[in-house]
C-alpha cells in the first residue's frame, strides 16, 4: 500500500519543502516596505476610491453570486455525462432529462421569486 501512494506523499512533502523555501527566502533576501502616508491609501485598480469604504453590499448581490455558482456547477455535470453519452444509454438519458428538469424547475422558480431583477 505505501508503494502506491509514495509518489503522491513525495510530491507534496517536495511542494510543502519548496513553499516553505519561497516564503523564507522571501522574508530574508525580499526589502521592508516603509509605510508611508500615500502607501497606506486606499486605491482601486491603481486610482483613487470613491464612495464609501464600510458600505455594504446589497443581499441582491450575493443572491446572484451564489445562483450564479449553483447553476453554473450543475451546468458543469453536463460535460461528463456527454462525453459518457453512448455507453450510459437509455438510463443516462433518462437520468440526465430528469436533472435538467430539475434545473429548469429551479431557473423557474427563482425567476417567478424575482431573485434575478436589481430594481425592486
Amino acid at each position: 500500500m505505501i508503494p502506491t501512494y509514495a509518489p503522491m506523499f513525495l510530491m507534496i512533502a517536495t511542494a510543502a519543502l519548496l513553499a516553505g523555501v519561497f516564503f523564507i527566502g522571501a522574508s530574508f533576501l525580499g526589502g521592508k516596505l516603509k509605510k508611508t502616508p500615500e502607501k497606506m491609501k486606499p486605491f482601486e485598480c491603481g486610482s483613487e476610491s470613491s464612495g464609501g469604504r464600510h458600505l455594504k453590499l446589497s443581499v441582491k448581490f450575493y443572491l446572484t453570486a451564489i445562483l450564479f455558482v449553483v447553476f453554473d456547477i450543475e451546468s458543469v455535470f453536463i460535460y461528463p455525462w456527454a462525453v459518457q453519452f453512448k455507453s450510459l444509454g437509455w438510463v443516462g438519458l433518462a437520468s440526465m432529462f430528469g436533472f435538467l428538469a430539475v434545473v429548469i424547475v429551479a431557473l423557474v422558480y427563482v425567476v417567478k421569486k424575482g431573485a434575478l431583477e436589481w430594481e425592486t
